[in-house]
């Protein structure tokens, strides 16, 4: 019988394998050298693996550290402008606020409109099957089934609408995604290591010295510089456990466990870090919420060029998320692979709809229950 050290080596050489031939198909699908066509990148993020072409952002390629005491002079200068001494700047602070407060409220007025539509098709939907199998209509439907069958003859096959979980990310492609990242308080030595190799994992990411900062400042703070994804790293005993995700300025916000860190040093033999934005492959996260968790984790990465040679992949193997980072040379009509680090692995426990600070008060849209693991329910990022 295999040992669980067999079984870990056997799952990873047969993750390399699928990693080296979805390469070799994607080299061998390169077009010719041509002018960079792609400005808008949302189409270009349907498929497993995002090909395109983008311009160098603006924001640094080194994993330059920000100080905490930025978020200290960003609520220096937020009271100041607040004073009744300036009341031209208090104007504008207030304004500001207001902007804020009614963004808010139209997307929350908006994923309203869309769950009341969704919950429409869904009645729609049984009540086609219904008809079509030629059975009794559901208890909940017979009321309104002369209406709905009303709606059926008008609605038009194949159009769907955008969701709410579209709509949260329906501006991500217009500029190269800008992503801060940060630890818990006073973190270990291996754990500013491993924020370091995050930034060099995600192009153009920052990593900010938290400092006593609390979460609501530091959201404030990464919403007055224009960040896209907020990433907080949390350890127990100077281990990695814990990694937030949050997508501003409205949400979601996703929960990990993390795992099995195995840093760049430890891999042993490695030369600088590719900075280049990556070719993604995403593996078995084809049900509703793998998809979920795919898009919340692809948005993390700018469109990488045609000819790049670097490739991250997320592999889910039995709802645990494997993640790798590799470069490859074409040797004839092969290719080689070499993992550069950092690899980890990481287990979605909770996604909220709304940011950070919220806590609790944002709504759950999916929790990890010690009960879904039971046999018919195992399996709830993959659908085989």
């Amino acid at each position: 019988m295999e040992g669980p050290g067999q079984a870990a080596e056997v799952a990873e050489e047969s993750l390399m394998m699928f990693v080296k031939a979805k390469v070799l198909h994607l080299v061998r699908a390169q077009p010719s050298p041509s002018p960079p066509p792609l400005r808008l990148w949302n189409a270009a993020r349907s498929g497993s693996v995002l090909s395109g072409s983008t311009g160098r952002s603006h924001w640094s390629s080194i994993a330059r550290p920000i100080s905490g005491g930025a978020v200290g002079r960003l609520r220096r200068v937020e009271r100041q402008c607040c004073s009744r001494s300036r009341p031209g700047r208090a104007a504008l602070c207030v304004w500001q606020l207001r902007r804020q407060a009614r963004q808010r409220r139209e997307y929350l007025q908006r994923r309203a409109q869309e769950e009341q539509l969704r919950r429409q098709e869904e009645k729609k939907q049984k009540l086609r099957q219904a008809l079509d199998e030629n059975r009794l209509l559901p208890t909940e439907l017979r009321r309104e089934a002369l209406a709905l069958q009303k709606e059926l003859e008008l609605d038009t096959p194949g159009l769907d609408g955008t969701g709410s979980q579209d709509d949260e990310y329906r501006w991500a492609g217009l500029e190269p995604p800008r992503v801060m990242v940060t630890t818990s308080r006073e973190p270990s030595s291996r754990l500013r290591l491993f924020a370091k190799e995050l930034c060099l994992l995600l192009p153009g990411a920052w990593r900010m010295n938290r400092g006593r900062a609390e979460l609501g400042a530091l959201v404030g703070a990464c919403q007055a510089a224009g960040v896209s994804d907020l990433l907080v790293v949390h350890e127990t005993r100077g281990s990695p456990d814990g990694l937030l995700l949050c997508h501003l300025p409205h949400g979601p916000t996703a929960h990990f466990t993390l795992s099995g860190v195995v840093l760049r040093q430890e891999v042993g033999g490695l030369g600088g870090a590719p900075l280049a934005a990556p070719h993604l492959l995403l593996l078995h996260l084809d049900s509703p919420l793998g998809r979920r968790v795919g898009t919340i984790l692809k948005h993390l990465f700018p469109v990488p060029r045609p000819d790049s040679r670097r490739v991250v992949t997320f592999a889910n193997q039995d709802d645990v998320i494997l993640v790798r980072n590799h470069i490859y040379k074409r040797r004839g009509r092969t290719v080689e692979l070499e993992e550069v680090g950092p690899r980890f692995q990481l287990h979605p426990y909770l996604i909220r709809l709304g940011t950070l600070e919220q806590g609790d008060a944002a709504d759950v849209e999916w929790r990890w229950h010690p009960y879904t693991a039971t046999a018919p329910k195992r399996r709830l990022l993959s659908t085989t």
